[in-house]
Parts: structure tokens; sequence; C-alpha cells
């Protein structure tokens, strides 16, 4: 492997490391002889800043050879299920809008995003997953939401 190429390798698996959520499981969606299969991965997120509301995401992953060393770029293609799983709270006020995780799925330069929105009328809690590239992101997208009791009105900044 050459030294650029190892390079970015480290780079993409320390930016792949920052973001990732707990796996929960994954299917197999088409067999490669070399390296691991293709598959879908679902992952849970909590939450940061509302103690209470995790996310399933699932995603494409790509197996083969790159998929192993983390070199492919995976499908921008993703599904999102938040539920409430506790007692909300909140610990500070949310904004409006604010991405809360990502993850990669490339070495460089291709991220799949979700983001937090707060609808203030409804007391609900919306969230949006999509992917984005540094040229050219996807326009496929997955969203969700999750209702507050009215009880515990979400505070905004």
């Amino acid at each position: 492997m050459s030294n650029l190429k190892l390079r970015v390798f480290l780079v993409g698996s320390l930016m792949a490391g920052l973001a990732s959520g707990e796996t929960i499981g994954s299917v197999d969606t088409a067999f490669i002889l070399l390296g691991p299969d293709h598959k879908v991965v679902v992952d849970a997120y909590d939450d940061p800043k509302v103690a209470g509301v995790t996310c399933y995401v699932s995603r494409a992953k790509t197996g083969g050879i790159q998929g192993g060393l983390g070199l492919a770029e995976d499908k921008a293609e993703a599904s999102i299920a938040c539920r409430q799983v506790g007692p909300i709270s909140f610990a500070k006020p949310l904004k409006q809008q604010e991405e809360v995780f990502n993850q990669s799925l490339s070495v460089l330069f291709k991220k799949l995003r979700v983001v937090r929105m707060v609808d203030k009328q409804r007391n609900t809690l919306v969230y949006l997953t999509y992917s984005d590239k540094l040229v050219d992101g996807s326009p496929k997208n997955g969203i969700t939401a999750v209702p507050v009791d009215r009880s515990n009105p979400i505070p905004l900044r």
C-alpha cells in the first residue's frame, strides 16, 4: 500500500470511529467471495441532548476487499426510526434544527447525517436522515417523529 493510500485509510478509519453508533445487527444482502459480504447494518444512536430518545438507522455497508479495508464508498441509502425508550428530558434548550449524528460512508467526503428539528406547535421531535457528498449529495432520505407529552414542553433557545 502506498504511503498516501495508507494515510487516507488511517484518516478515514479515525473519522469513521468518531461517530459510530451501537451496532444492533446486520443482514447479508450479497455474497462476496473475497472479503465481507454486502450488508444492511442497523445502528442505535441515543440522542445526546434528549434523554429517553434513541434513533435506529439502517444503512447499506459495502463488502468485498475494499469494504473490508474501509476503502469502499457505501450507498447513500438509509432508513430511520426514532423512539421514546424512557422518560424524555432535556438538559438544556434545543436549537430549532441541529445535526445530532453523522457516520462516514466513504474514506473521504461522504457522510450519512441525522438532523433533529423541533415542531414546536405539535411538541414533536422530527429526525431526518440523508447523505451528503462534497460535490453531489443524494436526495434519498428518511424521516421519523417522536411526539413529546404536552406536559413536557420542548425548550428552545
